[in-house]
């Protein structure tokens, strides 16, 4: 009997601390396969054409052109720029996270997806979640601002040209009527 309770109360604890370790650990990015699923309705806005349709959607083939390769040749990166690190990181989202942190639908050649803006969607990527904007943030969903696309929008870049936040959001826009209303990127001006 205290054989038994000793075993329980072992996998017990073992179970919990599992659960607390893992609730800490970072989320993992599940992809635009993902997003997808619920971001296609025009009701919705359509989020998801409006990236495929975007430069962003392409940004991984883009470092395979010889505009690329020259680009990051001046920049003193060497190789393949779909290989180097220092490319990758603003055209691949979650490039730098570890495999085990690339799950479902994730796929480099996605280029920059909803989850370079929006953080990995592990956590919020559920309908249950997303249909509250609070509990989406709460849970991980990022809401970005103009410092968001600076992060790789910037002098750093190769190819950088100004950033003109309210051209480039133009050609970008993706709101959902039903959540967000204003149609604008928090800080564009």
């Amino acid at each position: 009997m205290k054989t038994t309770t000793g075993v329980l109360t072992a996998a017990l604890i073992m179970v919990l601390a599992l659960a607390f370790s893992a609730q800490g650990a970072d989320p993992n990015y599940v992809g635009a396969g993902k997003c997808k699923i619920c971001h296609m309705s025009k009701k919705k806005g359509a989020q998801y054409g409006a990236w495929q349709a975007s430069k962003h959607s392409k940004a991984f083939e883009t470092l395979g052109t010889p505009a690329a390769k020259e680009a990051a040749a001046k920049a003193g990166v060497s190789g393949n720029p779909q290989e180097a690190a220092e490319c990758l990181k603003c055209h691949v989202t979650g490039s730098d996270a570890p495999a085990e942190r690339k799950a479902g639908k994730y796929n480099v050649a996605d280029g920059v997806t909803c989850e370079s803006c929006h953080g990995p969607g592990e956590n919020y990527a559920s309908m249950k979640v997303m249909r509250d904007r609070e509990a989406s943030v709460a849970a991980g969903l990022i809401i970005p601002t103009v410092e968001t696309c600076k992060s790789c929008h910037n002098e750093k870049s190769p190819t950088f040209k100004d950033f003109v936040c309210a051209e480039r959001w133009a050609k970008i826009v993706h709101d959902n009527p039903a959540t967000e209303g204003g149609g604008t990127l928090q800080g564009c001006k």
